[in-house]
């Protein structure tokens, strides 16, 4: 039964209804610029995404969902349905604002995300809440070893540096502002390589990792579970390169991973983490960043700026779309 399920066909069309969802989640999060209101900004991002994707002709499953981020049931929560149940059966992962710190502050970067791939392909270690990571892009995804986990960061960096054909010092190193990175951090300055924290925005941070000539060599660190298979889809489908390991942050984390039998030591490849190449992650800009512009607001019209990348291919479509706001106005 997984293999037929495996084996489905995902329409083309799929990825701009993909979009649709995006951008209608962006249009409302961006609304909550500057707001200082956390959980009501992803709230609202998270109601108008679960209402987009009840239109989508998917027969969708939510893989991880928003309970972690919220510390609320919403209707994105695992394991819950969602599209009109007509279409292909898929696996969906979501994050209405990647980046909600950066939207109630004013500051640049964040994004909406939702990807999908044929139900059974994209792991799922409940209840596990942090993952460490590393993610390149398609030059140096070859020499990613899972070796690189564990081995001191000059190493790694000494590995992509030879692979993108520059000095240690020329690499542009992603890690996320966080006191559990203050060691890494001091590695990766020792090399000489070039630090990136952001604040927040795991998902994009990997993203503009992995799409050539955005800015970044290399991501680093320990982030969200949630955001980093969310990435995992976007990594795999520009054919970039990402180790994984299960990194908890408690003893009641790591008690609940061992409860569920899941392996500590496993290092996991962007392959094993979603095993289909039949991909569809469509994002959209909420605040300006280096990856997309945020939404524009008028009177008269709402501008957004998309990104469409479909895994079989390899294909990446930057979108502009204008929405009016009033369509039916004479």
């Amino acid at each position: 039964m997984r293999a037929e399920i495996m084996s489905q066909e995902i329409p083309p069309e799929i990825g701009l209804a993909l979009v649709r969802v995006t951008e209608a989640t962006a249009q409302v999060a961006g609304r909550w610029l500057g707001s200082g209101n956390r959980e009501s900004a992803h709230r609202a991002a998270t109601e108008a995404m679960y209402k987009a994707l009840q239109k989508v002709d998917i027969d969708g499953y939510i893989v991880i969902g928003e309970e972690g981020r919220l510390g609320e049931h919403s209707p994105l929560d695992t394991g819950q349905p969602v599209g009109t149940g007509r279409g292909p059966q898929v696996d969906v992962v979501v994050d209405p604002i990647d980046g909600t710190g950066s939207v109630v502050k004013g500051h640049p970067g964040a994004i909406s995300v939702v990807g999908i791939a044929p139900r059974g392909s994209i792991w799922s270690p409940h209840p596990a809440v942090y993952m460490n990571k590393i993610v390149v892009d398609s030059q140096a995804a070859n020499v990613l070893v899972p070796e690189c986990m564990g081995a001191p960061a000059a190493w790694t960096l000494a590995l992509v540096a030879r692979a993108k054909q520059k000095d240690v010092r020329d690499l542009q190193v992603v890690v996320l502002d966080r006191p559990r990175h203050t060691n890494l951090v001091n590695e990766i300055r020792a090399t000489g390589a070039r630090v990136l924290l952001r604040d927040d925005g795991d998902t994009v941070g990997a993203l503009i990792t992995a799409i050539p000539n955005r800015g970044a060599d290399i991501l680093m660190g320990i982030g969200g579970l949630s955001e980093g298979v969310t990435a995992a889809c976007a990594v795999k489908a520009v054919r970039g390169g990402m180790l994984a390991r299960l990194a908890p942050q408690s003893s009641q984390e790591r008690e609940a991973i061992q409860a569920a039998g899941l392996d500590l030591r496993r290092v996991l490849s962007c392959e094993e983490m979603v095993s289909s190449s039949k991909i569809f992650f469509a994002a959209t800009g909420v605040t300006d960043g280096s990856l997309l512009t945020g939404v524009e607001y008028s009177s008269q019209e709402v501008r957004t700026q998309s990104l469409l990348l479909r895994g079989e291919n390899g294909r990446r479509r930057l979108i502009q779309t204008t929405h009016l706001v009033n369509p039916g106005a004479n």
